[in-house]
């Protein structure tokens, strides 16, 4: 009873945290849809859920999120393999590189591929720019790396053994493979699919760039019934039917997975030597990172276009407020509001995710302990569930009148940010703490040390760098954060992705060259932190 109760009192204040900051928007969101007139009334839901419009923004978002998750298992298996299981010249370069795209900020990954696809672009004459398959694309690109990492990490710990075996009793490398090597993945691969399914129907900025009114999603739907219709009962509506379905699926993901225990120990296979009959997997892996790297490519060159010729114009002008004064503050500004807002969101998230990585890793003593630890660990992955549009929604309705109005607080972007990364953190750190022999605890315990000598002499040791790198993960992430900051970031004092989004909306030469000098800027500064991120990685732990 004493470990429970003081298992509570350390859960007490990121609890209170999230139900502040998470379960009162959420809840309030709720009630926007279910209350009209001050009266409980669930027929609005449905009535909003029977329009027509809201069924083909329905189904858009299934079909263009199942074949972008779909295409990436494709592509980023293969390259899972060569990085992760392949001594290949490079590889740690080239994972990083690969998983730049997925902690670009959405909109920035929009204005390159409407720079790749649009007309002039190296594949403009495709004709794809304004299209499904651009949005689809923009997707994939997006969330490949979710794929390598995820089952990356898997791959390198497996027990090769098995494998070997089969092949000495005759099996080919393919009956390995369908056999031994896949069952064995399965739970990285359908984990890995899940959420890039989850990233995709929740995607933000990739879809309002690419897709606009004409090709919405629900996420981007619910901004443009907000801030366009001003329907807030129908976003409202929407918010609830997105938040069910992705519990829903996370749900049945987690019982899919067949997940082992996290805080198992892992161990990590050698890598081999590249093998002739390995060239189609290294030759594919090359053909992912080219096209990883193309629309950034085309961003950069984009950037340096100026009428006939090329030059820094473009990075000149950000100090500027645009064209017919597009802005009401510079670019430069902007990216300064930026750095400061991702700091305070990093200190945020990282406070609450080590205390809450801290709670679900020790090790429980008795039946009531795991219990109330498990159900922790599940409220404590509630954001993970919502959506960021759906998260600034609620911060906009409800965290408005005392005694918790925040709207003129510099903290209130903060805020919002630091949830959207603090599952980033947790997923980061919490395996690392799990995988501590908890023995090694006990001795310490019992030579005398105190529970905080023992935490730093035993768990900041094997931590400390993983909580870097964790760092880094929510700095970038707040960085490039656009669902949530859209809706709370003042006129005044914007971020970079919504300068940029800005700049797009407004017509003009200068005014677009100005949106992709800022991108470059915005993802060569998130490039750089997850470059950081890659070298603090612990081999076998750890994915997203």
């Amino acid at each position: 009873m004493r470990r429970v109760l003081a298992l509570l009192a350390l859960a007490a204040a990121p609890v209170l945290v999230l139900g502040v900051l998470f379960v009162l928007p959420v809840t309030g969101m709720v009630a926007e849809g279910f209350v009209v007139d001050g009266r409980f009334a669930p027929g609005a839901v449905l009535d909003v859920l029977a329009r027509p419009r809201v069924h083909r923004v329905a189904w858009f978002t299934v079909w263009t999120s199942g074949t972008a998750t779909l295409l990436a298992v494709v592509l980023g298996l293969p390259a899972a393999y060569a990085l992760h299981r392949l001594a290949l010249p490079g590889r740690a370069a080239v994972r990083a590189a690969l998983l730049v795209p997925f902690v670009l900020p959405t909109v920035v990954v929009g204005v390159a591929f409407r720079q790749l696809l649009g007309e002039g672009g190296p594949l403009g004459f495709l004709g794809l720019d304004g299209t499904p398959v651009a949005i689809v694309a923009g997707l994939v690109f997006f969330n490949v790396a979710v794929v390598v990492r995820t089952v990356g990490v898997a791959w390198e710990s497996l027990d090769p053994r098995p494998g070997q075996a089969a092949a000495a009793l005759g099996a080919s490398p393919w009956q390995v493979l369908r056999t031994v090597t896949l069952p064995a993945l399965r739970p990285a691969i359908v984990g890995a699919a899940s959420i890039v399914f989850l990233f995709c129907a929740t995607a933000f900025g990739v879809v309002l760039t690419l897709g606009g009114v004409r090709y919405a999603t629900v996420e981007t739907e619910i901004y443009l019934l907000t801030t366009t219709i001003f329907d807030l009962q129908a976003a409202a509506a929407l918010s609830v039917l997105q938040i069910v379905v992705v519990v829903v699926l996370l749900a049945l993901a987690a019982r899919l997975r067949a997940t082992p225990d996290p805080t198992a120990q892992r161990t990590v296979s050698p890598v081999r030597a590249v093998r002739r009959s390995d060239a189609p997997v290294v030759v594919a892996t090359l053909l992912v990172l080219g096209a990883m790297l193309l629309p950034i490519l085309t961003l950069v060159v984009g950037s340096l276009a100026v009428g006939d010729g090329w030059g820094l114009d473009n990075y000149r002008a950000l100090t500027t407020v645009g064209d017919n004064q597009a802005l009401l503050v510079p670019v430069t500004a902007a990216l300064a509001t930026s750095l400061r807002t991702a700091v305070d969101a990093t200190w945020m998230a990282l406070l609450v995710g080590v205390v809450v990585s801290v709670i679900v890793t020790r090790r429980s003593h008795s039946v009531a302990e795991r219990r109330v630890r498990s159900t922790l660990d599940g409220f404590f992955m509630l954001p993970l569930g919502v959506s960021a549009v759906t998260l600034g929604f609620g911060f906009l309705i409800t965290l408005d009148r005392p005694p918790l109005d925040l709207r003129d607080s510099p903290l209130l972007v903060p805020m919002a940010q630091a949830l959207v990364a603090l599952p980033l953190v947790v997923r980061t750190l919490a395996p690392v703490l799990g995988g501590i022999d908890d023995r090694q605890r006990q001795a310490a315990a019992s030579l005398g040390a105190s529970a905080g000598r023992t935490l730093l002499t035993v768990d900041l040791p094997v931590v400390w760098k993983p909580m870097l790198a964790a760092s880094g993960f929510a700095f970038a992430a707040s960085l490039g954060e656009f669902g949530a900051t859209s809706f709370l970031a003042r006129d005044t004092s914007p971020t970079l992705p919504v300068v940029i989004f800005r700049l797009i909306g407004h017509p003009g030469e200068m005014n677009y060259g100005m949106a992709l000098a800022a991108s470059v800027v915005l993802a060569a500064a998130t490039a750089v932190v997850m470059l950081a991120v890659e070298r603090l990685r612990v081999p076998g732990v750890g994915a997203f």
